[in-house]
């Protein structure tokens, strides 16, 4: 893995770092990736299919990372590179300025959006809209 993760303002460093999987850049792969644990996943190439955490996760798009037509789910999610579909982040979705998200993005806690982060489509917070923040 690379030991030195993006620049991040919202999803912890140490949750990049951490990560031990990974789709490398010029790789392709075909279906889901599933997991029960609190792990993470770094995506380089090009995913076509789903990924989700059942509890915990960390899904990093790379700056080369491409994932089309796809459901996306961890606690944080930081996007680099291009996704299409849905991501839903239940603790952070960072989207830096050379990502870009078309379709829905669904988020519990935190969202961070960088200059020049493209996103067309619909951002949802999940969480009670009448309650006070933090």
């Amino acid at each position: 893995m690379n030991p030195q993760p993006a620049n991040t303002r919202l999803v912890p460093a140490e949750r990049l770092s951490a990560i031990t999987s990974l789709i490398a850049e010029g790789s392709i792969f075909e279906g889901s990736f599933h997991c029960a644990q609190d792990q993470g996943i770094k995506i380089d190439g090009l995913l076509k299919g789903n990924v989700s955490f059942e509890t915990g996760g960390t899904l990093h798009v790379g700056a080369s990372g491409l994932i089309d037509n796809t459901r996306l789910e961890a606690d944080y999610v930081f996007i680099e590179g291009r996704v299409s579909g849905t991501v839903i982040a239940r603790k952070a979705l960072e989207i830096t300025g050379s990502g870009t998200l078309i379709g829905e993005a669904q988020y519990d806690e935190l969202i961070d959006l960088h200059p020049r982060a493209r996103v067309r489509g619909k951002i949802e917070y999940r969480g009670e809209v009448d309650s006070a923040p933090n």
